[in-house]
């Protein structure tokens, strides 16, 4: 990666920078000696399965858990000895609604903004720029009992964002949304990037990853896997065309069979056999000619999320 860490703290490019970074809970190594780095400016993801070490990697970013070893500069400083300077500087949207349900909208930003010794005027000018930036003006004066789960959501974006921080860390920020509060989310993060905030993100949603990371890692048994652009991922772990064939149950295994001799890859998720391939139109006539009998195919391009079930596996981990 590039750059690196002087002195514990990042290089100047950088606002994050973590050099064989762990953390124990007792005899558990969650994370287990990682190194990564977050360029300013950049969207920057971490993808993993349950368990995989994302969320406490994101806790000691934010402080909330305390390194066990390893170095951590967040905005230039090390963690492990002045947190409360990167908690100053930072702002996080945690993936558990913890808003003040009995307060009005606005009142959330204003009672926030005084933890970090802003002044009266500054957090209420900041309080309603910020609450325009998110769409929620007309309901500001609403209670957020009163709001939908992505209005909710959106003001968690914007209390996050009441101290003008370098770097904003988002815990699966869409989880449990519909697709248009996912996509008005997506919108003012992308906004936020444009305008040179840093964010740090992790998400179970591939396209979310797709859409809004410049980079990403991927996280499994507590260790980094693999790192890169997204499309460069795809490019590097799998083929880039899919066929996902639904044979009829007596012929799950003919078609197998047929397609690990002709496919250059073929995984199997539940009644489904996905194979993988750089000429989808010969394997399709293939397996044409050998007339298994088929109830349903459907062609797309490889994503994130082949990439993603092919290094960590698709046995369901909880």
């Amino acid at each position: 990666m590039d750059g690196g860490m002087k002195n514990g703290r990042a290089g100047a490019d950088s606002t994050l920078v973590a050099r064989k970074l762990r953390k124990n809970y007792g005899d558990f190594e969650a994370v287990k000696g990682v190194d990564f780095e977050v360029r300013r400016g950049e969207c920057f993801g971490f993808l993993g399965p349950n368990g995989a070490g994302k969320s406490t990697t994101m806790k000691m970013i934010y402080g909330v858990a305390i390194p066990s070893g390893g170095e951590l500069s967040v905005v230039g400083l090390d963690v492990t000895k002045d947190i409360r300077g990167v908690k100053r500087r930072i702002g996080v949207v945690p993936q558990e609604n913890n808003l003040d349900e009995e307060l009005m909208v606005r009142q959330n930003l204003l009672v926030y903004g005084r933890y970090f010794d802003l002044s009266k005027k500054s957090i209420t000018q900041r309080a309603d720029s910020l609450l325009d930036f998110v769409q929620l003006s007309e309901r500001a004066e609403a209670k957020v009992g009163e709001l939908s789960g992505g209005m909710k959501r959106r003001l968690l974006i914007a209390r996050a964002l009441i101290n003008d921080p370098e770097l904003v860390v988002l815990d699966e920020p869409t989880t449990g949304l519909d697709p248009q509060a996912r996509h008005l989310v997506w919108e003012k993060l992308r906004q936020l990037k444009n305008e040179g905030t840093t964010l740090i993100l992790t998400t179970h949603y591939m396209d979310e990853a797709a859409q809004l990371c410049d980079r990403l890692v991927i996280m499994d048994g507590g260790r980094i896997i693999t790192e890169g652009k997204p499309r460069d991922l795809v490019k590097e772990n799998t083929s880039p065309e899919v066929l996902e064939f639904r044979p009829r149950p007596d012929s799950l295994e003919a078609l197998r069979e047929l397609l690990a001799g002709e496919a250059e890859h073929v995984e199997r998720s539940a009644d489904l056999l996905l194979a993988y391939t750089h000429d989808s139109d010969e394997l399709m006539r293939t397996v044409r000619r050998s007339e298994i009998p088929l109830e349903n195919t459907l062609y797309r391009p490889a994503g994130l999320e082949d990439v993603f079930l092919r290094l960590t596996g698709r046995s369901l981990i909880e």
